[in-house]
């Protein structure tokens, strides 16, 4: 079963009483690993009930705060910010949250500027407190984005990560959220059929490995649930819907958000091995080499990075045939088989070669991702021999021209590099039924020139690929 978590929930508030263990079993039953329960909410009190829950259950783990609707209740009583410092060293607490500014309620009081200020103290004073701790925030923001993002600037709330949850804002917000460091979290107002718009528009705009999936149970239940309690098996609704908006299989999503999620708290959880084949959507992507003869500056893998879309791509050690081979397993379940890891393929074109022929023979649809300097790398043209053997490829050029390409990919062949290809392009067109050249969206290369050049000149497909969305 695909493995999800629920990363923010309140199932010790009243609505839950009767019947908590129950809902607990249908989340375990719907695939949940994990669920992050919020201690803010309801005071000081749900703080304690909050880690008791999670100290007899193993898959859930506790927040601690205020939430701004208590700010000014808790302000001016320095005992219940001891009390969250002290909670604060337990080991099932993972954030300090949800903690934020929620303007809506307190527009229209006579003393709202007082409650605004007793919201923002209480804000910095938790910064503080996960600062001190080591912990991520969860901020909750409502009609408050202006002071929201200016304190968490200002405080250093970014120290330890965090996550702007139940995302309402706009892509110009997110854009923000996203520079700041922090996640953005989505809930099941992304299914609704009125209204949702905006926020589905941020969901195709946030890489999905910033994004995580929540239920804010007991409230905002997803459809088909919608006017229901809600409760944390209905984040399954959530994450099938970012699929859909995003091109993506459910898998990819639960697999990636739960990563994030594991990632953002700290959970428990170990560091998969190293991938040969991995699957996104309906493809499957064969990883037979971490080398490469670029570095290009937008590469992650020179930060030391080596996940794709919730899978580790660095290898242990290069693969054999045999190794391959028996990762691949039942190629007829995919699409397409595609040459494409966190490494250049020609690099190993034998292999590469042999490979694609046992596909082929079997039927399978290849395509092979490249650089576009394997001519170059071999001395020779390599593409003659993957007549027949690839039935697509996608040759990245990054440029227009050779200045901005030795800028943006770098590499020991300098100068010669960008003609190499160009010519590789050329020479795909005779030997490989569909091409296509691609460029990454990074500040200095020009998306338009570049696809005059590919287009015009080069007479092939041209593909922009989106900056930091590797996969």
């Amino acid at each position: 079963m695909t493995e999800l978590i629920d990363s923010h929930a309140h199932l010790t508030f009243p609505d839950f009483d009767k019947d908590r263990k129950d809902v607990l079993k249908r989340a375990r039953e719907a695939g949940l690993v994990g669920i992050v329960n919020i201690g803010s909410g309801a005071g000081l009190e749900d703080n304690f009930k909050s880690l008791d829950l999670a100290k007899v259950n193993d898959d859930i783990f506790s927040t601690i705060g205020f939430h701004p609707h208590d700010a000014s209740k808790v302000i001016g009583h320095s005992e219940n910010f001891d009390a969250i410092k002290k909670l604060a060293a337990e080991p099932k607490v993972v954030a300090v949250g949800e903690v934020g500014l929620d303007y809506h309620y307190i527009a229209k009081e006579p003393n709202a500027a007082h409650l605004k200020k007793d919201q923002i103290e209480c804000l910095k004073r938790l910064i503080a407190i996960a600062n001190e701790f080591n912990l991520p925030l969860i901020i909750h923001d409502r009609e408050a984005h202006d002071d929201t993002l200016f304190t968490l600037r200002n405080e250093h709330a970014n120290n330890w990560g965090g996550v702007m949850h139940c995302f309402s804002g706009d892509v110009a917000l997110a854009k923000e959220v996203l520079d700041l460091g922090y996640y953005i979290s989505i809930t099941g107002a992304v299914t609704f059929k009125k209204k949702a718009e905006d926020l589905q528009k941020v969901v195709k705009y946030v890489p999905i490995e910033r994004l995580l999936v929540e239920t804010d149970c007991p409230y905002i239940a997803p459809e088909p649930h919608r006017g229901e309690r809600n409760e944390p098996s209905y984040v399954v609704q959530v994450a099938k819907k970012i699929a859909a908006l995003k091109g993506l299989s459910y898998e990819d999503v639960a697999r990636i958000t739960t990563l994030n999620t594991r990632r953002l708290f700290h959970l428990p959880h170990e560091m998969p091995e190293g991938r040969i084949a991995y699957a996104i959507r309906q493809s499957l992507y064969l990883n037979i080499t971490n080398r490469c003869s670029l570095a290009c500056k937008f590469c992650p893998k020179h930060s030391g990075n080596f996940e794709v879309k919730g899978y580790n791509l660095k290898l242990q050690r290069e693969p054999d045939i045999e190794d391959v081979w028996k990762a691949i397993g039942d190629p007829s379940d995919f699409k397409e088989v595609v040459f494409c890891g966190y490494g250049e393929p020609t690099m190993r074109l034998e292999l590469l070669k042999a490979i694609a022929k046992r596909l082929k023979d079997g039927g399978a649809i290849v395509r092979l991702d490249t650089d576009g300097l394997g001519n170059l790398v071999h001395g020779r043209n390599i593409l003659s021999e993957l007549k027949g053997l690839i039935d697509s490829i996608s040759i990245s050029i990054n440029a227009d021209n050779s200045k901005k390409y030795k800028s943006v990919c770098p590499s020991k062949y300098g100068e010669t590099a960008f003609p190499a290809v160009c010519d590789f392009i050329r020479e795909a067109k005779k030997n490989i039924p569909d091409v296509t050249a691609s460029a990454v969206s990074v500040p200095g290369v020009d998306a338009e020139a570049t696809r005059r050049l590919v287009e015009k000149e080069l007479g092939v497909k041209f593909r922009l690929r989106e900056y930091q969305n590797v996969g």
